[in-house]
């Protein structure tokens, strides 16, 4: 990964100061093709401010951002190249790029639904930035401590538009997600979703599985990896003492046990583990309060047990600025905290905060 050592400052949209010089090169997949996917990519690069801050390189179809382009009045700023074209084994060194996959412009704009096909698109966009945002490998016998030099063509990072995975299915992806999947694809021991925003940061220990299955599925490593992972990201974030409290999977935390064991048996080791490896960690609590003491600033991070007890709070207090970055991967992937909104295609209405805010993520983590 690609550090600048300029002494000079740039101030990112939210007043953040970012080295100048190398900017970054962040890929952007633009999801499910027919969602507002290339609505939200073209309204948050057209903002100069987001420009300056890295290079970009979309991996989309340069047809439905013409025609998102044309809906918002916004004039084409980038530069268009074939997806699999030779030049992108090198550095695309324009502000914005698309890597354009007009094969599937069969697509069309009209076609607001899950599909196969869009499925299809939506995985090739990933894996393509999988592929890219790969780190290089260490040569054989390479010093402890040695980082291999980035690669001609290589991203820092991936932000993630909405995908639809009920395409996904249709296209025969055994995976519920872009959690799942990049995990495989890179084969990373340790996954852990988090959701970032100003008001509150949440980690989870469980994500897309059904709730009654939590039960079954939750272990001290399962609450452990959040409290860790999330320690290391709010770290990376710029938080240098990161304050973590966890809830309870019961209500009120179970009350001591009157309603349930988890948090004897699997919450309260989980926690035990991680103050042994230095990180100030507290709970459990009652999910139904703890989320006001985070608010408050007492916590920087809260670990929920299961999707809805962690998502519900993040989306009420900030859905157009809210960022779910995946932990534990070899490569650094942000993503925007909505779906495709297929309701809301082609009518201009789509809201690109939240696809700001994961490329401002995005950009700070890479450089940090």
């Amino acid at each position: 990964m690609v550090r600048s050592t300029s002494s000079k400052f740039l101030k990112d949209p939210a007043g953040e100061g970012l080295p100048l010089g190398n900017r970054p090169v962040i890929g952007i997949t633009m999801g499910e093709p027919v969602g507002i996917g290339p609505e939200v990519v073209v309204k948050a690069l057209a903002d100069p401010a987001i420009r300056r801050l890295a290079r970009f390189e979309v991996f989309g179809m340069n047809e439905l951002m013409s025609y998102a382009a044309d809906l918002a009045e916004i004039s084409p700023f980038w530069w268009r190249v074939q997806h699999d074209s030779p030049r992108t084994d090198f550095d695309l060194m324009h502000d914005v790029v698309v890597r354009d996959y007009d094969e599937f412009s069969m697509l069309g704009h009209t076609r607001h639904r899950p599909s196969r096909e869009g499925g299809v698109a939506s995985l090739a966009f990933l894996d393509d930035a999988i592929a890219a945002a790969m780190p290089p490998s260490k040569p054989p016998g390479s010093p402890k401590g040695y980082v291999p030099l980035k690669t001609p063509g290589q991203l820092d990072a991936i932000v993630t538009a909405p995908i639809c995975k009920e395409s996904w299915h249709l296209a025969g992806c055994k995976f519920p997600g872009h959690t799942e999947l990049l995990a495989h694809r890179v084969k990373a021991k340790r996954v852990v979703m988090m959701f970032a925003s100003p008001t509150l940061n949440v980690a989870l220990a469980t994500v897309h599985i059904p709730l009654m299955d939590v039960r079954n599925v939750l272990t001290i490593g399962k609450v452990f990896d959040p409290i860790d992972l999330g320690h290391q990201a709010c770290v990376r974030m710029g938080i240098e003492k990161p304050r973590i409290a966890v809830c309870g999977l019961n209500p009120h935390a179970s009350e001591n046990g009157l309603f349930g064991d988890e948090e004897q048996r699997i919450i309260k080791p989980a926690i035990a583990s991680a103050r042994e490896h230095g990180i100030d960690v507290h709970g459990p609590f009652p999910a139904d309060t703890i989320y006001l003491d985070a608010v408050k600033k007492r916590y920087d991070l809260v670990v929920a047990m299961y999707h809805d007890q962690g998502l519900i709070p993040v989306k009420l207090l900030g859905f157009d600025e809210a960022v779910n970055v995946t932990l534990g991967l070899s490569l650094l992937r942000t993503s925007v905290d909505h779906g495709t909104a297929f309701d809301l295609v082609g009518q201009n209405k789509a809201d690109p905060g939240s696809m700001k805010a994961a490329i401002r993520l995005a950009v700070k983590m890479s450089l940090g």
